[in-house]
């Protein structure tokens, strides 16, 4: 089946051509006031670096070059797109990086399409290491987003042919003799410093390629196959790709330290941008590994240093403490600087959802601002835009930036979706559900990542404003119908947050079409309670949970066998009810309280419940549930969420050693919610609540709960 995904590179060589132009580019990219400098392996600055401003006002009496304006740190250097040189020699590789740096940008000005194919046209035959390489990536940023096995298996189709093309680039192990004698002769040791050495520049890059290849290649193959084989196989891809890119930084270091000022300048940018961001998302990805998994990954020698990985992304740019621009220029700059830039905004705007150590929304700010003005249009930076002011609990902001995201491209229509996720989101922090269920309608409709998850957002939202509506409660009992059917699997499990919502729907159906809180339950999930704006948490929200207590509070007086033959028709449920609702009302008094340390609070805003009687109620809410909590019939990880918001609560007031209590609980495996019954077993989100609570008992001395 694959074998139709590699026609172009099994197509009849053509013949040798003399350097030429790619089709002509975009106007947009023409526009740039810089010189091209695509003939030469390393583009530096278009405009000399070492101008001077005049001492004197008379500029007419003065060469026009020493009075003007240096170009700013973020201008391109691309006037048009560079000339490839033909016909192909492996030993020239490199000089194809000025047209993958440009191609990167035209992906990044988000004309994707253009990028594509300049790198096809330019590598029709994908011979060349970093063309068949670039148009790798993107086939598996399509795969990715789409989720489509028609584009999943094209992307892994290309990511092969990469690692192929840049398996042939590499450097060949030596043969057994030699290799014995490299344990004495360090140039011959296939893993150490001296092997790398001895390597050519193109060499170098090319076992660059080959982890960067190998990485993408095995993330596809985990999530077309979704078994537990191939997770195993891909992990041990992923192995092989985590140890070259530490041999790479350790040669790096190697050179860096024995070079005058501690940087050897003989290490070209792109090189070193690559060792940075391999060697950096290494470090990140092992230090977010939940504690069992990370003590069995470091009997292998793999640990990670979240904060080395971290100060070396932002080396790749120049970032530097205090400063707003950074030190690296445009012109300056590694291909792989950009995609440094955008691993730090994704740790720290997007993983920050579920970790706190090391997070700073300043850093990602001041990236974003540069590289707004750089990429205007750029549908991935107008994103992150949007995910800093959600992080900041300015929700209508965030929704215009994800708009502006859909506005910028039309020709990567799986782009919309993250737009349409996150506004759904936004939209729940802002409480207004029918905005909210016109963006899940349009996910249940186009996207295939999760029609689970769609389908029971368009219920819950249905289910909180349909009121006496029959045909809109018709419509969102079909849907719940549907979710359980709807799930996925990946590398053979479930997606916890599927399973959540099928279970959920279960309970729906069970209970006569009736469910508690769905939309403000799944806006918790979702951190959409974390990221509302106080007044709507106080006017909004808080009603809706206070209705079902005065609901509740009508049956207060019965036995609890009374309460639950009497409850809504005689469905029961009554704690679970109750349980759910004091838990989600002492969320919404917690950050009354205590808003998101991110939060940019509206100065104007007056908040009704003062911060002392909002920290009071919201720990006997808490409470409340850890009485009842032993009466609950479904809904048992409302204890353990229980606990974990309870030591937030208190690390935020200062009681460390109480918050400590509290997550240890969490985290003991001890079954909180046992009741006559006894044991209950796993409960939802398990995993996810661990992973978080992880973090914040690691993040006390952070004080950033």
């Amino acid at each position: 089946m694959l074998s139709s995904l590699f026609h172009l590179t099994t197509s009849a060589p053509k013949a040798p051509r003399e350097v030429s132009e790619p089709p002509s580019p975009p106007s947009s990219m023409s526009d740039s006031s810089t010189t091209s400098r695509a003939d030469s392996l390393l583009p530096s600055a278009a405009t000399d670096a070492s101008l001077l401003t005049p001492a004197t006002s008379n500029y007419n009496d003065m060469p026009e070059k020493e009075y003007e304006m240096p170009a700013p740190s973020y201008q391109s250097i691309f006037k048009g797109p560079p000339a490839v040189k033909y016909p192909y020699t492996p030993s020239e590789a490199l000089l194809d990086l000025p047209g993958v740096s440009y191609a990167l940008e035209l992906f990044l000005k988000s004309q994707m399409f253009e990028s594509e194919e300049y790198c096809h046209k330019s590598d029709e035959t994908k011979e060349r290491l970093y063309f068949a390489t670039g148009y790798g990536l993107i086939q598996c940023v399509k795969g990715l987003m789409s989720y489509e096995d028609d584009d999943l298996l094209s992307a892994i189709g290309h990511t092969k042919q990469g690692n192929h093309i840049a398996s042939q680039h590499r450097k060949k192990q030596a043969f057994l003799g030699s290799r014995i004698a490299g344990y004495v002769v360090s140039t011959l040791h296939s893993s150490g410093i001296g092997f790398i050495k001895g390597m050519t520049d193109v060499e170098r890059h090319a076992e660059l390629v080959y982890a960067e290849s190998l990485f993408e290649k095995a993330l596809l193959g985990i999530v077309y196959s979704g078994d537990w084989l191939a997770f195993i196989k891909e992990a041990l891809n992923m192995r092989t790709t985590i140890t070259i890119y530490r041999q790479l930084g350790h040669y790096l270091d190697a050179m860096d330290e024995a070079a005058p000022g501690g940087v050897d300048t003989s290490i070209d940018p792109h090189f070193r941008s690559g060792v940075y961001l391999g060697v950096g998302m290494s470090n990140i990805i092992l230090s977010l590994m939940p504690g069992k998994l990370a003590t069995l990954v470091e009997l292998f020698g793999y640990k990670g240093d979240r904060k080395a990985g971290l100060e070396l992304l932002l080396k790749a740019g120049g970032w530097v403490d205090g400063d707003d621009e950074p030190t690296i220029s445009a012109a300056e700059e590694g291909v792989r600087r950009t995609i440094c830039d955008m691993a730090l905004l994704i740790f720290h705007l997007v993983l920050s959802s579920f970790t706190f150590d090391g997070v700073d929304i300043n850093v990602a700010s001041k990236i974003l601002k540069w590289n707004l003005k750089r990429y205007p249009n750029g549908v991935f930076f107008l994103f992150g835009a949007g995910r800093l002011s959600l992080c900041r609990s300015q929700p209508q902001q965030a929704i215009e930036y994800y708009t502006k995201a859909m506005e910028s491209q039309s020709q990567y229509r799986n782009l919309h979706h993250i737009s349409f996720w996150e506004i759904a989101i936004s939209n729940l922090a802002l409480w207004d559900l029918e905005a909210s269920l016109a963006c899940w309608r349009d996910l249940e409709a186009e996207a295939t990542w999760s029609k689970s998850i769609y389908s029971y957002g368009m219920a819950v939202c249905i289910l909180e404003i349909c009121g006496d509506d029959k045909k809109r409660k018709a419509e969102a009992t079909k849907l719940m119908d549907k979710v359980p059917n709807l799930r996925q699997k990946i590398a053979g499990k479930s997606i916890p947050l599927e399973k959540f919502v099928a279970r959920k729907a279960r309970k729906f159906i069970s209970q006569g079409h009736r469910l508690a809180l769905p939309a403000l339950e799944i806006a918790y999930l979702f951190l959409g309670i974390a990221h509302a704006p106080r007044i709507v948490i106080v006017t909004k929200m808080l009603p809706e949970v206070d209705a079902l207590l005065a609901e509740l509070d009508k049956h207060k007086s019965k036995s609890d066998k009374e309460k639950e033959a009497a409850y809504a028709d005689g469905k029961g449920g009554y704690w679970d009810d109750y349980c759910l609702a004091m838990f989600l009302k002492g969320v919404c008094m917690r950050y009354v309280a205590y808003p998101d340390p991110d939060a940019e609070l509206d100065p104007t805003e007056v908040v009704s419940i003062p911060k002392k009687d909002a920290e009071k109620a919201a720990e006997t809410c808490f409470r409340a549930v850890f009485e009842h909590g032993p009466k609950i019939e479904l809904d048992h990880h409302l204890v353990y969420h229980a606990h974990y918001e309870l030591g937030r609560l208190l690390a935020c007031q200062g009681d460390t050693d109480g918050a400590r209590e509290e997550f240890e609980l969490v985290l003991s495996g001890k079954h909180l919610e046992v009741g006559p019954s006894g044991k209950k077993g796993k409960y939802s989100m398990e995993n996810a609540l661990h992973i978080r609570t992880h973090a914040a008992n690691d993040a006390l001395h952070h004080k950033r709960l």
